[in-house]
């Protein structure tokens, strides 16, 4: 089906703007959960289920996304999508208790993870792949950008609004796509005949394999994993549900998810590096946040001013990537970006509990290019090789494992600060031994500091001083070790691009979507 390129370009436009508001509404929640948990009058536990409640409906979604466009067809089933996801926000800044909000952010996240696969699905239906290198550097950014700038966009729309704004604003761009997507010309045909074909039980196997592996790894560090008799039975229920799904995947006539993606060595590969990639990305945009609110005693929008240092460095290097795709090697170009964003990492593993914009800076500017350039590339790595009858499976597999990744990430970071936190209290508290000249020397300089504050109580208040300072010392010491441990994951995952077959310059299979 010939479409010209402005029409393809402003179709996809489209597409990607509802991409980005998705992917960006994990983010912008994030920096101000503190202010929803007061509205909804919740307690910290109740109010973490807005996030989890949304990431479990995305996690869902975007591996059934290829079914449910080959059902209804691209066109129709991305206006739905984002048609819904404006409705579902619209109902979250209604929210009127904490169970009303969490079924409307179901729906966001169901609708809302619909958006992302699709969009890249796209691409390859409405690009030859000679052009498809600037479309693709669009995808990569916006997967990149809404992380970095979300916690920027939601600290300033909560401090000069409300925190009912961050789901407000979603409300007239998704009207504005869905209007725009529908009225676009059709990519492929609706095919009704798949429903009576659908394997029920593969796609509820899925929902509680896919579902229950995400609340486990973001309700286990929380309460002590297999401890809290809910994330033991969930992950029981996971396991069970997680062989039935593979099962059907492997031995029904049309499964739920094609995972005959993976019989191509260079998908598989890729889908490897982006699980990884998944891992520091998101943990890289976790462990910045907690590290300047903790331990720098931020607030949302100073934590954003830093953050932003990577979103625009993205966005100013997104055009050298796209002319760098074409002219050489892309797994060396790979290789390059994952080295460069591992050392922005590294760089980043000497925090003291004084750093400051100056020590995230070049750091941040390293990582930006590293990601762009390894992230943006590797998704074309993964397609490239696929008959495009197989992209829309593909893309949603794709998907899934870079969000799988961040939240296995998540779960064995926060886990990780726990067991180095504890280790490093141990060894400071070693060097806090009370006959110390130097600690009694330092607690009676901190006594005479408090002495006209506090009276007989400043001895007692330098001592809990001094204990908070050896917390934060330690706390930083935590995340050192973990931006080393990341640092070191993706740079041992730069070698594996060199086990991935090179392209050919030959285009993809012109074989019909649906």
């Amino acid at each position: 089906m010939k479409i010209s390129p402005a029409a393809a370009w402003a179709m996809f436009g489209a597409m990607v703007f509802g991409n980005f508001m998705a992917i960006l509404d994990i983010q912008i929640v994030a920096s101000s959960i503190n202010e929803i948990q007061a509205g909804l009058g919740a307690s910290q536990s109740e109010v973490a289920w807005v996030q989890t409640i949304y990431l479990i409906a995305e996690v869902i979604a975007i591996p059934l996304s290829a079914l449910l466009s080959n059902l209804l067809s691209t066109r129709v089933y991305f206006t739905i999508s984002a048609l819904g996801f404006s409705l579902a926000s619209l109902m979250c800044g209604f929210s009127w208790n904490l169970e009303s909000m969490l079924v409307f952010r179901a729906f966001q996240g169901f609708l809302g993870g619909g958006m992302i696969p699709t969009t890249m699905a796209a691409l390859f239906v409405l690009f030859p792949k000679e052009k498809q290198a600037l479309p693709m550097v669009v995808v990569g950014m916006v997967s990149t950008l809404g992380p970095a700038i979300g916690p920027t966009l939601g600290g300033w729309l909560t401090t000069h609004f409300s925190w009912h704004w961050m789901f407000f604003i979603n409300i007239m761009p998704g009207l504005l796509i869905a209007s725009f997507v529908y009225s676009a010309q059709d990519l492929d045909k609706p095919n009704p005949e798949l429903f009576a074909r659908i394997d029920w039980l593969g796609l509820a196997s899925m929902a509680i394999f896919l579902g229950g592996l995400e609340f486990v790894l973001d309700e286990g560090p929380r309460n002590d994993w297999f401890s809290d008799h809910a994330i033991l039975y969930t992950a029981i229920a996971c396991l069970l549900s997680a062989i039935i799904f593979f099962y059907r995947c492997l031995t029904v006539r049309q499964p739920i998810v094609d995972l005959s993606v993976f019989n191509n060595r260079n998908f598989s590969l890729s889908s490897m590096m982006t699980f990884v990639l998944g891992m520091a990305l998101y943990g890289m945009v976790y462990i910045v946040p907690v590290f300047l609110g903790q331990v720098r005693g931020m607030n949302s929008s100073q934590i954003g001013h830093i953050m932003l240092v990577m979103g625009v460095t993205m966005f100013l290097f997104a055009p050298f990537v796209g002319s760098v795709m074409s002219k050489f090697d892309a797994r060396k170009v790979i290789f390059a970006g994952l080295s460069i964003a591992a050392l922005g990492v590294v760089l980043n593993a000497n925090l003291t509990t004084q750093s400051d914009f100056d020590e995230f800076f070049w750091p941040q500017v390293l990582r930006g290019i590293g990601m762009m350039m390894g992230l943006i590339i590797m998704s074309q790595l993964a397609m490239s090789t696929l008959p495009l009858h197989k992209i829309k499976s593909a893309s949603g597999v794709y998907n899934l494992t870079r969000n799988i990744g961040g939240a296995i990430g998540l779960a064995i970071i926060n886990t990780l600060i726990d067991q180095r936190m504890a280790v490093h209290v141990t060894g400071l508290s070693s060097y806090l031994i009370p006959s110390r000249p130097e600690v009694v020397d330092y607690v009676a300089q901190l006594t005479a500091k408090y002495q006209a504050m506090a009276g007989d109580q400043a001895e007692q208040l330098a001592i809990t001083m001094l204990s908070r300072q050896m917390h934060l010392q330690a706390l930083t010491l935590t995340f050192n070790d973990i931006l080393k441990m990341l640092a070191a994951l993706m740079f041992a995952t730069a070698f594996i691009v060199f086990f991935v077959k090179k392209p050919s310059n030959t285009s993809v299979d012109n074989m019909p979507v649906h």
